[in-house]
């Protein structure tokens, strides 16, 4: 009863902690750029939006919280000796990386730099008495690398049931331009988490021993321990014009479920022979690398999936809350017949819609190649095409452009209006 007590005063603490961080803050605010600049996409792209701000932000947030709380009680049992400054550089590194390439806020490339850089200190002289310097030097040698490594293992791991659970909540449809220059259509799936963390570390008296020893640490647990709480930011981003969005997602979550037991794994080599550290801390980088380049290369192998063809017209996404969601259409079909009447351009579906303007009844060709007939009463002020979004034809006025820019390339994209597109070119296929 006593240790509850001593683990509940310590955690709350580390909660006050935790909300004092100004990283947390920045991490929110991220993710609220980020789901302000999807929802602007797809009013430029749809006239309408796919998703709520608030929503998303707030689900976001909670998700994170309880991301972080499992997180932390899988790292209570492997172990961290994490120090406060330590978080510091962390997170000095990430923003750093950041102004190069968004995806480069996942803390896979600054473990993986900062092992390498704290391999580099072991062989060089050291690099001067400028305090900052000093400063910076001494926080990288004194980080317990092993200890970050499964960290990172740990926060890829919840990635990656998150990918799998939440990763088509995030997913918007797009045009995109497609290796032959015609217009397509596609999905941007992303999603980012501010997590939680709340990390036993040990600390010479503290208090009592823990009542079990944790994997990495040894004997350091002996002599105390504290909680500290502090934020980490964890998200995916993907493109994908040649899979259904769920495909997508399942064979991500793979990869980073891969990764993270590989990840764990070398963590636990480092920690029994540190001469691998250097290795761990390259290979923390360049599996992650490796997982991107996979996803470019399927794609690029592959043939677009949303495009019209002989079995009528694809559909791209489905407004919420629209006719279209009510009858069930999914993502992938195709509508195939309006009111008996064939359709193979936009202008034939709304030709064949007025043909009965107060009722509709549509022919869908479903995933599995099957027609299913579905109908419904067309309402005053009701969406146009019923809430479907198909893919583009040559008429499309804007497609994004399949790259991730820097943040800096954000904020003037910001500026200048759509990010990463305009308007499309006279290509053949």
């Amino acid at each position: 009863m006593d240790a509850a007590l001593e683990v509940g005063n310590r955690g709350l603490h580390a909660l006050l902690q935790l909300l004092l961080h100004p990283f947390y803050y920045v991490g929110i605010l991220f993710v609220v750029l980020q789901y302000r600049r999807q929802i602007a996409l797809e009013r430029r792209l749809f006239a309408t939006r796919l998703h709520s701000l608030l929503s998303e932000t707030w689900r976001t947030v909670l998700w994170g919280f309880v991301g972080g709380i499992f997180a932390s009680v899988v790292m209570a049992a492997v172990g961290a000796t994490l120090e406060p400054r330590a978080t510091l550089l962390l997170w000095g590194v990430s923003l750093v990386l950041l102004f190069i390439k968004v995806r480069f806020l996942c803390w896979a490339y600054a473990v993986g730099a900062i092992g390498l850089l704290q391999a580099i200190l072991h062989v060089v002289p050291p690099l001067g008495t400028i305090p900052a310097v000093a400063w910076l030097t001494d926080a990288i040698s004194q980080i317990n690398m092993p200890a970050l490594l499964a960290l990172v293992a740990v926060l890829h791991l919840v990635e990656a049931i998150y990918v799998r659970k939440q990763g088509t909540r995030f997913g918007t449809p797009m045009f995109y331009e497609s290796k032959r220059g015609k217009i397509v259509g596609g999905y941007h799936l992303q999603g980012f988490w501010p997590v939680t963390l709340f990390l036993l570390v040990p600390m010479q008296g503290a208090g009592n021993a823990l009542p079990w020893t944790p994997l990495l640490g040894g004997d350091l647990w002996q002599g105390g321990w504290t909680i500290i709480g502090f934020p980490v930011m964890i998200g995916f981003a993907e493109m994908t014009m040649s899979r259904l969005p769920n495909d997508k997602v399942r064979i991500s979550s793979n990869l980073l479920f891969i990764y993270a037991i590989v990840l764990l794994g070398l963590a636990g080599i480092a920690a029994m022979w540190p001469v691998f550290l250097a290795a761990a801390s390259l290979l923390c980088i360049v599996l992650h690398e490796a997982i991107i380049w996979y996803s470019h290369w399927d794609e690029s192998a592959r043939s677009p999936y949303f495009v019209h063809g002989a079995k009528g017209l694809k559909i791209l996404g489905i407004i919420p809350g629209s006719a279209a969601e009510e009858l069930g259409l999914l993502v992938g079909e195709s509508v195939y017949k309006v009111n008996g009447i064939p359709v193979r351009s936009k202008q034939e579906l709304h030709e064949a819609m007025r043909s009965n303007p107060a009722f509709c009844k549509l022919e869908i060709i479903n995933l599995a190649g099957e027609s299913k007939f579905v109908k419904r009463a067309v309402f005053s002020g009701e969406h146009h095409q019923l809430g479907i979004i198909l893919a583009p034809d040559q008429g499309a006025l804007y497609y994004a452009k399949a790259a991730q820019p820097s943040i800096l390339a954000y904020f003037r994209s910001k500026v200048q209006g759509l990010p990463g597109s305009k308007k499309p070119s006279s290509k053949s296929m």
